[in-house]
């Protein structure tokens, strides 16, 4: 089954076209990251027109490097939420006149759950149950995969996302937008335990997250240091950072595990490409004895494969959208809206 998928929740749009859930025939993206650092984060007026430019092309270019014609799509896949609203309705309602013009079905996906099905891209062997730890700009979730289209959140974060956290330290101290990669960078050689942040508990509720406070520490870290004209040392408190942010999330993750008995791990989203995040993992994963599955880094990041992966799936199940199909900025991960 070819399945054509659209990815546009934030500021890149992506298409892709996907064979069974698990053979990536194209995967197409056009980035506006470039566009977006002036502005040190995603304006979503131009995120949204810049969808509107390229979307088309794409949806062509992925059908040339699949070497198919319009006529060889069993259906169509998109991204109806969560992300920026704007953005979402380009991806939406495009797909939505694909589906109709082709006479194809239309399968709506939560972003999410096409993040944790690049792991299906990857790994052949991988098949539910598993427990997922999701982490992006606007995201940070434990979730229980009990089946292709069945999970639930076990926890999640109360406010900032880990991603988000990453960016708007990064900014204080200077770095450019996106601030994953440039905050990696700046902590090799850094000192994880140079500056003292604080790690969050959420009375209550052992799998939940904070992320707020930590990203005030940091930037009152950085303020004070200039407004007293001190030295700071960039390296380590960009290392001891991430060393928090990591320290928030596998503990949590790996216990959860335990509790729920998953014998298998995996990581998805944007955060999961931090190369001090995957070898945490990796070792915590290691002493307690869980199988990890880490993406490759270029499915860690939006993407239209991992949609028209999760899409296959969410098709056998019988989802289906039509012509009345909505986009959502914000968005459940179970149950969503159009579950039949």
């Amino acid at each position: 089954m070819n399945i054509l998928a659209f990815e546009s929740s934030c500021d890149e749009t992506a298409a892709a076209v996907v064979r069974d859930g698990r053979t990536v025939l194209s995967d197409v993206i056009a980035s506006q990251a470039e566009m977006h650092a002036v502005y040190g984060g995603v304006v979503p007026e131009i995120a949204s027109r810049k969808h509107v430019e390229v979307i088309a092309a794409l949806a062509d270019r992925a059908l040339a490097d699949a070497g198919l014609t319009k006529g060889d799509i069993d259906a169509v896949a998109v991204t109806c939420g969560p992300g920026l609203i704007g953005a979402l309705l380009v991806g939406v309602n495009f797909a939505k006149s694909a589906a109709f013009a082709l006479g194809k079905p239309l399968i709506p996906v939560h972003h999410l759950r096409g993040h944790i099905a690049a792991n299906y891209i990857a790994f052949p062997e991988l098949t539910p149950p598993f427990l997922a730890l999701c982490i992006s700009g606007g995201n940070s979730m434990i979730v229980d995969v009990r089946g292709y289209t069945d999970l639930s959140i076990l926890g999640s974060t109360r406010d900032d996302a880990a991603g988000e956290c990453f960016d708007k330290i990064a900014r204080v101290l200077g770095l450019p937008y996106p601030g994953g990669k440039p905050m990696e960078a700046l902590a090799e050689g850094g000192d994880p335990t140079r500056y003292p942040l604080p790690r969050a508990k959420v009375a209550g509720s052992a799998w939940d997250m904070s992320f707020s406070g930590l990203k005030t520490a940091a930037v009152n870290l950085v303020h004070n240091a200039g407004q007293k004209g001190e030295c700071l040392d960039r390296r380590s408190l960009a290392a001891s950072v991430t060393a928090a942010i990591s320290e928030e999330l596998i503990p949590r993750t790996v216990e959860a595990a335990r509790q729920l008995d998953r014998r298998t791990l995996v990581a998805a989203g944007g955060v999961a490409a931090n190369k001090t995040i995957r070898a945490d993992l990796e070792r915590a994963c290691r002493e307690a004895g869980l199988r990890l599955f880490l993406p490759p880094l270029k499915l860690c990041g939006d993407n239209g494969a991992m949609i028209g992966a999760q899409a296959y799936y969410e098709y056998l199940a019988g989802v289906r959208g039509g012509r009345s199909l909505n986009a959502y900025a914000t968005l459940d991960i179970a149950p969503v809206p159009w579950a039949p």
